[in-house]
């Protein structure tokens, strides 16, 4: 956790070992540091979105910043490589480590993961959120996801977000720009 306020806030050392400590106090962090309680996750809402992320532009952004301010946390899942082979015939132009450390560099974005190949409801349980948002693009249904996360025993409500602008997705500009981009 200390690595990751570290790298998100302009805060001291001393700063963040004291907001630590004083979570650990009213028990909202294990003596781990790393980790909520109970009471912590009880009272944080998580919202957990997922994506490619490949070429972020203006949608993403607009969807990032509906799904935070469902809840107080944002953890976003980047698709792995072979995920995204795998879907689009075709590796993304940016790994999945450079994705991820670009998504963790946008402001809304909380936390940032590499998913897990063939099981996303391995990360869904792992991270355990109250919400999960789909972008209004993204082909996985409601239903699918309520049944993989009853599976895993996690009561998440699904929210469908919309884009002001839905004519900006990755498929277009990789459509308008593909050859040059993808050498396609």
């Amino acid at each position: 956790m200390f690595d990751v306020i570290k790298k998100k806030s302009m805060l001291s050392t001393d700063e963040i070992n004291s907001k630590i400590d004083k979570l650990i106090k009213n028990q909202l962090v294990n003596q781990d540091r790393n980790t909520l309680t109970e009471i912590g996750q009880n009272s944080l809402h998580i919202v957990l979105a997922g994506g490619v992320f490949d070429i972020i532009h203006p949608g993403h952004i607009h969807t990032l910043n509906a799904a935070k301010a469902l809840g107080d946390v944002l953890v976003v899942v980047v698709a792995t490589d072979n995920t995204e082979k795998k879907k689009k015939k075709r590796r993304p132009l940016h790994n999945q480590e450079q994705r991820q450390e670009l998504v963790n560099s946008l402001s809304m974005v909380d936390l940032c993961l590499i998913g897990q190949e063939d099981d996303m409801f391995k990360t869904v349980n792992r991270v355990r959120p109250q919400i999960i948002a789909l972008g209004y693009d993204q082909v996985h249904q409601e239903k699918f996801i309520t049944e993989g996360c009853k599976r895993i025993k996690l009561e998440a409500k699904v929210a469908r977000l919309q884009s002001p602008i839905p004519e900006s997705s990755s498929s277009k500009i990789q459509k308008e720009y593909g050859e040059a981009i993808h050498g396609i």
